[in-house]
């Protein structure tokens, strides 16, 4: 059985179960409007002779706002009708002008910001019309409903309440602002992690297919041919250290960030050669054809005219069986062009329904740099890539 010291409490709970404000914040502004508006009221109350002196029901109507502002964050609307009501029965008792209506604008303010436009403005014009009515039917010197009187009161309001919803127009701004500027930062985080399991699958997909072809000539000629193993074996090791310094590039790349550069140079054209001789360590004869003036490229489209050509010569390995393949590089005006044939014989030739991680892979790049990809079997035989990337001239180093 529980004693009475651990008995349940309920911290959201104030006294009476009121609930308390929520921030600090809340009570400044609150404790701030209360002292200028019974302070400053009390003193301009001096000047105004023909005034009904403060009381003990003034003061506590002066009190009766700021108190409310403290719950203004948790129910706006409610807040901002207390406020008003006390206001106008303030003003309609002749009491002395000041700046009494501190709290009124506070409550305003907050409630348009907040979410309770609607009930803003229905307040604004049922405020005015029962206090002049109240005013009129009380009789103790408030100000007379006269259209010049009426127009200078609605005119305040309108003021008021027109500020308010220029702050909440830029509230909105700036929220649509951050939301777009999170979006854009999701996007771009999903782009590089595509960019990154581009580079990842392009890096091992080609030199563990070479390793494997290597290690399965390794074995076969093991036993009838062992010197001839001995080159396959220096072959799957120049492929893994590839493997290991390109996988390496990826990596520093990743750490550094916008930091620094690669250490490593970056995979393009340049190393075609290279490339070319990797793929006729398998036994593939590759044949190259540079069309055109070689020219300094961006390093986007030198990366991705590398990682197509590699991808190809590596579903050659794979899938062609015995075959050949060529490989031409056409540099235009405005464009480059890649094109890698093989003659591969039957359906082998074409990678399959589980082998199309490549090809996506090369037609995002392709379309990331606004270019035009086509692969397709060749009239004859065999199968064809074919990429167009544009050039921008702007942009190469």
């Amino acid at each position: 059985m529980r004693t009475a010291s651990e008995a349940p409490t309920r911290p959201d709970r104030g006294l009476f179960g009121v609930v308390p404000p929520g921030r600090p914040t809340d009570v400044a502004v609150a404790a701030l409007v209360a002292v200028a508006q019974l302070g400053l009221t009390t003193l301009a109350a001096h000047r105004q002779p023909d005034r009904h002196t403060l009381d003990l029901l003034a003061y506590l109507l002066l009190a009766a706002g700021p108190v409310a502002l403290l719950w203004r964050r948790r129910s706006p609307a409610l807040v901002l009708v207390v406020v008003m009501a006390s206001s106008v029965v303030y003003f309609a008792l002749g009491y002395p002008y000041g700046p009494a209506w501190l709290a009124l604008i506070v409550a305003f303010w907050t409630a348009v910001t907040g979410g309770a436009r609607r009930v803003a403005w229905a307040t604004a014009f049922v405020g005015l019309a029962a206090y002049f009515t109240l005013a009129a039917l009380l009789d103790r010197g408030a100000p007379v409903a006269s259209v010049p009187t009426i127009l200078a009161h609605l005119g305040w309001l309108l003021v008021v309440l027109a500020a308010s919803e220029v702050a909440l127009a830029a509230r909105q701004r700036r929220q649509a602002a951050e939301r777009t500027r999170a979006e854009e930062a999701r996007r771009r985080a999903g782009e590089e992690r595509m960019r990154i399991a581009r580079e990842l699958h392009d890096v091992l997909a080609h030199n563990i297919s070479l390793i494997n072809v290597q290690a399965g000539v390794a074995l076969h000629l093991m036993d009838e041919q062992p010197g001839q193993s001995r080159t396959a074996l220096v072959a799957i090791k120049q492929a893994s250290n590839d493997a290991l310094g390109e996988l390496r590039s990826v990596l520093d790349v990743l750490r550094q960030g916008d930091e620094a550069p690669p250490r490593a140079p970056a995979s393009g054209l340049a190393q075609l050669d290279s490339l070319v001789a990797g793929a006729g360590a398998t036994g593939l004869e590759v044949r190259t054809r540079v069309e055109g003036l070689p020219r300094p490229l961006p390093a986007g489209t030198d990366l991705a005219a590398f990682r197509i050509v590699q991808e190809s010569l590596t579903n050659v390995t794979r899938h062609a069986g015995p075959a050949s393949a060529t490989v031409v590089v056409r540099y235009g005006p405005d464009d480059l062009t890649v094109r890698v044939d093989d003659d591969g014989r039957g359906p082998a030739a074409a990678p399959g329904p589980g082998n199309g991680n490549g090809i996506r892979g090369m037609r995002e790049r392709v379309a990331a740099l606004g270019g035009e990809l086509t692969t397709g079997p060749r009239p004859g035989g065999g199968f064809r890539v074919q990429a167009r990337l544009p050039i921008d001239e702007d942009a190469s180093p």
